[in-house]
């Protein structure tokens, strides 16, 4: 029963607010976005998959497992990434969201998905680190630049390519790949035509790490352990295919063919990258490159191409070539999805969204920072590491897109905004978070080796297996925490937020029970006052106040929302420290090595100074979290008081409105009084005097003497309305007031008494029950449409902390929401001889009274009306 807040209004600043900018990164994708083909959509996604990470890849397992073990490997986790993909690509095509958005619905909950983001944010920013070393490779070989300033350049020449997201993106991918595809198959084309024999070469390759020839089974899985950490690249996908437009009849073929082609089709061809890779390593292993050497792929293009020219300057210009086109086409779309990632992560822990071209550029600094700690030469064991994770992710979301949902146990569609989640869902949370532990504990060889080789098919099959049992048990409870509710016809599929001022579709919308007005999902996500109300009416009250009275002594020491300031502050310190850290490293990576200071000592020295850094980057954060906190309250507060003059300036439009009405019922009561009483008059003198009449005669005279009262009662009634009249407050009884009240009613209908109050309130009698009887006339009237035997009118009364509460329900025809909405308007009804008076005179009497009214109505079903009222002494106990 809380009065609806008043949102304050927020203006996102110019990047959050262009979308172009933004690609609406927290939301879903509005269909007025999505404005691009199938095909382009597809190439888009696909332009990401040329990393040559997948070369890299494949060549280490190749070096480490050889070709009987690493080939099987390839293949079946090219088989294991398609069938895992497929569900996660059509939810995410067909509901238009991105990864994060999709495991929110997918069974991890509102906050649960937070730790995912933090994974497929990992996963960017590690790959965007390889790919920048392999490109910082190609210059230092093609032009002589030094890496440290290759790592530089790799990462800061893809920052205003992703800036404006998609737009950009998709023109670029759709220019480079006809070239790329070019570059990339003419060497093989000449390598399997002209020189067959190589293959047999590569199928022969006995890895390093195993002692005998062909299949091993420890060997084929530890292969399988470092490719499953590819399987979460389709996040990378679906991070375009959210902007395929909807599929009809028309464009269904279209629709699917660039959903399987980009989206688990990535990973065919993707395959073919991993086998080239095989192969290359293989060959450069054998022309006398070392195995480091070996893995960096613009070696192995290097050697790729001599088989296309015998001249080393051509060979060096096309293998650059080839490795800066596939950097900057999969850079892009890692710095893209990261940034996607970052904004979800910080826009619930800190309540905060600065835009995504923020979190762009922290992405890419998290990435060079990776680049200098010298992230490629621990390739494998990093991703042996990180594909557990992932699997465990995968094996979660798999469980409920491909078994959960068809069941009937987990909603049909993947619901991902916050008004309708709980936090957290024990289904995909829990389930990860086993997997996870039972693969970790097993790759750290306690189960032995043959368990620590299959740790990542380990975590799939536990968190598919886990997460099923737990949907099962739980019945699916912890998906939804309140059904969705419509938002009113607006006549389009356009509602405005209340917050925010913009206009999105309904998909993007909620609506808000604490501000009672639809606002969409971004401002829905970064509300700070609501306390999730809406999912747990009372919760988050009663919680507090039994923390209050349990802990007042901690209440009182701990400012309010400490833990959201501390985790702003965390996140602010972390952001410096990467930072402060990459410009150590980046200085430390400069040192010449024939400086006069040693490298050892300098970088003993910096490590020094980085430390001692770092109490004040701690307190510049605190300071910086400070201060916007500040300025985020000075703006509230000016947002907050131009809300109030609104307000004042409707109340005082809707003052002299009512001041012009009594003003001129005055001026005009009098002229009409006279007429109307000599015209009811005479319609009585001739109802009288006409006795042996015809009945229309008569008829028509009691007409016009019940129309001319019916004038009358009207300007009696906007007299009164315009009147202030003074109170004359005494303690009444509300239970016997009551039921004195209904009994001089003479209702039509029955009147069912349902009083527990048991208190006094202090009312002006008169004027309390003139309210109340307009309230009883207006459930009377409501019913008049059913039987007698079918109408129900309950009145009732309760004590409810230090209010009365007086409800008059009714089962009569209910009204809409656009209507219980304006029946507080003067002279607004819907009533044929209705003037509009009725529920604002209640209204105003029942405020100047301290109290309020809430309606609570539904067309068909019928409406309740709740008067409160303070109780008698309530204030000053």
């Amino acid at each position: 029963m809380e009065t609806p807040q008043l949102p304050a209004l927020r203006s996102y600043h110019s990047w959050i607010a262009n979308e172009t900018l933004e690609d609406y990164s927290l939301r879903y994708a509005a269909t007025s976005f999505r404005r691009w083909s199938p095909f382009i959509i597809a190439n888009t996604a696909l332009g990401g998959i040329s990393f040559l990470a997948l070369e890299a890849i494949g060549g280490a397992i190749t070096l480490s497992y050889g070709f009987a073990n690493a080939f099987p490997a390839i293949l079946v986790t090219c088989l294991f990434v398609f069938l895992t993909s497929l569900p996660i690509a059509y939810y995410s095509s067909r509901y238009n969201i991105d990864m994060d958005l999709l495991t929110r619905g997918a069974g991890f909950g509102y906050f649960g998905s937070t730790i995912t983001s933090l994974i497929y944010a990992t996963f960017t920013f590690i790959f965007f680190a390889l790919e920048g070393v392999i490109m910082a490779q190609a210059l230092n070989l093609f032009a002589d630049v030094p890496l440290v300033l290759g790592y530089i350049v790799s990462s800061v020449v893809i920052i205003p390519i992703t800036f404006m997201g998609v737009t950009l993106i998709s023109k670029l991918q759709l220019l480079s790949q006809p070239i790329w595809i070019a570059l990339h198959l003419t060497p093989f084309a000449y390598i399997l035509f002209a020189h067959p024999d190589t293959l047999d070469q590569w199928a022969s390759f006995i890895g390093s790490d195993i002692k005998s020839e062909g299949f091993d089974f420890l060997a084929f899985g530890s292969a399988i352990g470092v490719l499953c950490a590819l399987s979460i690249q389709i996040g990378e996908q679906v991070d375009y295919l959210r902007f395929l437009p909807d599929k009809t009849r028309e464009n269904r073929f279209r629709w699917w063919a660039a959903v399987v082609a980009a989206g688990p089709g990535w990973i065919v061809v993707g395959g073919f990258k991993i086998l080239c890779g095989s192969l290359l390593a293989v060959l450069a292993i054998q022309a006398g490159l070392s195995r480091s050497t070996a893995l960096e792929p613009i070696h192995m293009y290097m050697i790729a191409y001599q088989y296309v020219s015998a001249d080393p300057r051509v060979v060096l210009a096309l293998a650059a070539a080839f490795v800066l086109i596939s950097q900057v086409k999969i850079n892009i779309t890692n710095a893209y999805a990261g940034s996607l990632a970052w904004s979800n992560f910080f826009s619930r822990v800190t309540h905060y969204h600065p835009g995504r071209v923020v979190w762009l550029v922290f992405n890419i600094l998290i990435s060079l920072l990776l680049m200098l700690l010298g992230i490629f030469q621990t390739l494998e064991l990093v991703l042996a590491v990180y594909s557990i994770i992932a699997a465990a992710w995968i094996g979660s979301i798999f469980a409920d897109l491909a078994i959960l949902k068809p069941l009937g146990v987990s909603p049909a569609y993947p619901e991902f905004r916050r008004a309708y989640l709980y936090n957290f869902n024990p289904v995909g949370c829990g389930s990860m978070a086993l997997a996870s532990f039972v693969a970790l504990t097993c790759f750290s060889g306690l189960f032995g080796v043959m368990m620590q080789a299959y740790a990542a098919p380990i975590a799939f099959a536990t968190a598919l297996g886990s997460a099923v049992a737990i949907g099962i048990a739980t019945k699916g409870r912890y998906y939804l925490a309140r059904p969705p509710v419509a938002l009113p016809e607006t006549g389009s599929d356009a509602n405005l937020c209340a917050i925010c001022g913009v206009t999105y579709e309904g998909a993007d919308m909620v609506h808000c029970t604490f501000y009672e007005q639809p606002i969409c999902s971004l401002c829905c996500s970064l509300d700070s006052h609501c306390h999730d109300v809406c999912k747990s009416p009372g919760g988050v009250v009663e919680s507090s106040r039994y923390f209050s009275q349990a802990l007042p002594h901690m209440r009182d020491k701990i400012a309010p929302r400490m833990g959201q300031r501390l985790l702003k502050v965390a996140g602010v310190l972390f952001a410096l420290t990467v930072i402060a850290g990459g410009v150590f490293l980046l200085t430390y990576r400069l040192i010449e090595p024939g400086s006069e200071q040693p490298h050892l000592a300098s970088g003993q020295l910096l490590l020094r100074v980085f430390l001692a850094l770092l109490p004040l980057l701690g307190i510049g954060a605190w300071w910086i979290v400070l201060a916007q906190e500040s300025r985020e309250l000075a703006e509230r507060d000016l947002v907050a008081s131009l809300e109030k003059l609104r307000q004042t300036q409707r109340d005082l439009a809707s003052n002299e409105r009512l001041a012009a009405i009594g003003q001129i019922t005055a001026t005009v009561s009098h002229e009409l009084r006279n007429p109307l009483g000599t015209l009811v008059t005479s319609a009585d003198v001739l109802r009288r005097s006409l006795k042996s009449a015809e009945e229309p005669v008569l008829s028509e005279l009691q007409r016009v003497q019940r129309n001319a009262w019916r004038c009358v009662r009207i300007i009696e009634d906007l007299l009164d309305f315009s009147r202030r009249y003074t109170l004359a407050l005494k303690p009444i009884p509300i239970d016997s007031w009551i039921a004195h009240q209904v009994a001089e009613q003479n209702a039509a209908r029955p009147i069912r008494l349902e009083l527990d109050a048991g208190c006094k309130v202090s009312a002006d009698g008169e004027r309390l029950r003139q309210a109340f009887s307009n309230v009883l006339a207006n459930a009377v009237q409501a019913c008049e449409g059913h039987a007698a035997e079918n109408a129900s009118i309950t009145v009732s009364t309760r004590c409810e902390a230090d209010n009365a509460i007086i409800c008059v329900a009714d089962n009569g025809v209910g009204m809409s929401r656009e209507t219980a909405a304006r029946v507080f308007e003067p002279l607004f009804s819907t009533k044929a001889f209705g003037v509009g008076l009725g529920m604002p005179l209640v209204k105003r009497i029942v405020e100047q009274h301290g109290g309020s009214v809430l309606i609570d109505s539904e067309p068909g079903v019928g409406t309740r009306v709740s008067i409160l009222l303070p109780r008698a002494g309530a204030a000053a106990s």
